[in-house]
């Protein structure tokens, strides 16, 4: 699979509305059978496509801290890290970096006070600014759109196409925009192993 059809965004649209909805009522919706459903939703994981099913908690059923929308300025060496850092508190539900060094993301923060709160989690030396927002509100919904598959090839970073292969290493599926591309890293991968 190295292309989405109007079957594949159908079973994401409906696993993006409830992603605990049984294969047998997608399938009634998409003209499926239940185990083709399954195996197109598994072929869609083993690419990343979907990489978990989670759970849409409403925070605002929870006290946990006043719900902040905060921008950093981010000196661009540490974005990474500050980004990174923030995506492991669990109290974070979103964060984002920018091409121009900053980072925003979504917390409740106790009290509010939100250098207190990065002082636990950042270095502040790395962050030369902060903006933040209270939230009064927000919805998450994510969409599909008309989105087309874009796997890059591992070997020189080109976009996969349909005319693309995909083979397995060490139980790893990786995906490469041409013969020539597989080639090269199937001959780098045994020398690697042979090293090995």
């Amino acid at each position: 699979m190295r292309t989405l059809d109007d079957t594949d965004r159908q079973i994401l649209r409906l696993l993006l509305d409830d992603a605990r909805r049984p294969y047998s009522d997608i399938a009634d919706r998409v003209g499926l059978s239940a185990p083709a459903v399954s195996d197109r939703v598994d072929r869609l994981r083993e690419i990343g496509v979907i990489r978990r099913f989670t759970l849409d908690v409403d925070r605002s059923l929870l006290r946990e801290g006043t719900p902040m929308l905060v921008e950093l300025d981010v000196r661009p060496a540490a974005v990474q890290d500050v980004a990174v850092a923030l995506t492991a508190v669990d109290s974070v539900d979103h964060v984002f970096r920018t091409a121009d060094a900053r980072v925003v993301f979504r917390a409740p923060i106790r009290e509010g006070d939100v250098t207190a709160f990065l002082d636990t989690v950042v270095d502040l030396d790395d962050v030369r600014g902060i903006d933040a927002s209270l939230v009064v509100s927000d919805e998450w919904t994510p969409g599909l759109g008309e989105a087309e598959l874009a796997l890059s090839c591992v070997e020189c970073g080109n976009t996969v196409t349909s005319e693309g292969e995909s083979a397995r290493f060490d139980g790893e599926l990786y995906h490469f925009c041409c013969d020539s591309c597989l080639s090269n890293f199937d001959e780098r991968f045994d020398r690697i192993q042979s090293d090995v």
